[in-house]
């Protein structure tokens, strides 16, 4: 299964969920590997923390590779680093990113992405981190994926344009990947005793989007998980957040 952890707003959480989501299907015995398509590299960071020895290779060489032809190109299980973590491996981010996107976007190379994860036979479920925009890279994340998780704060400029989200993936799903489906939108940094998120939440479901019924709830621990770079569950697996990205994951189908 191939997931896109997408929202074109920053600071909802794309990466902390990729991230977490991916460590506690590892940590039940699944090959998984997080694809770190934002040149800001958080995902990487959080997972690799400040490894001794850095990746050789990032998701900037693959991208490169595509620029410039070769006659021997590397497979893209090349460009996979092994975490910390038992079964579970990256695709690196890397700042180049950048600087890539608009020359890959006018060679339209929109679908490279998906041909070179559909080589990956190798691993049970693939997790993409996307950057906070509707770009090159984002588009190439939901090309590639089956499915779509969105990220929500509960804020209401989030709210807002939650609708335009939702239009840019149905537009993506008929133009470019019919199997696209939104799995479900993940109400993140919840507090379920303010009135302010409750209410967001409630008209979200009056309004008939598919909120998931379990809700991350706001915790310093996460900071505290993004400072030690070891996600939740190898972190602090007892704890009620924990629980609530474990509960999360078991809800969604295998």
């Amino acid at each position: 299964m191939k997931r896109v952890v997408f929202n074109q707003k920053g600071g909802v959480g794309k990466s902390t969920i990729a991230c977490n989501l991916a460590a506690i299907g590892a940590a039940r015995g699944r090959h998984s590997l997080v694809v770190d398509l934002d040149p800001q590299g958080n995902a990487s960071h959080y997972l690799l923390g400040s490894a001794a020895t850095p990746p050789a290779l990032s998701l900037a060489d693959l991208f490169d590779q595509l620029l410039n032809f070769k006659l021997r190109p590397r497979r893209i299980a090349e460009f996979a680093a092994a975490t910390p973590f038992d079964k579970l491996w990256l695709l690196p981010s890397h700042p180049d990113l950048e600087e890539l996107g608009p020359k890959l976007e006018s060679r339209y190379k929109i679908y490279k992405l998906k041909e070179a994860l559909a080589e990956l036979g190798e691993f049970d479920d693939i997790w993409i981190d996307t950057p906070p925009a509707f770009n090159f890279f984002t588009r190439s994340a939901l090309i590639a994926a089956d499915r779509c998780l969105i990220p929500f704060d509960c804020d209401s400029f989030a709210r807002k344009a939650i609708y335009a989200l939702m239009g840019n993936v149905d537009e993506i799903r008929a133009d470019h990947n019919r199997e696209l489906r939104v799995e479900g939108i993940v109400v993140n940094q919840y507090m379920a005793r303010s009135r302010l998120p409750q209410r967001v939440v409630a008209e979200l479901l009056e309004e008939g989007l598919p909120v998931l019924p379990r809700h991350l709830s706001a915790s310093v621990k996460i900071k505290e998980s993004h400072e030690a770079c070891r996600p939740l569950i190898h972190l602090l697996p007892g704890h009620k957040l924990t629980r609530e990205y474990v509960e999360l994951y078991e809800s969604l189908p295998g």
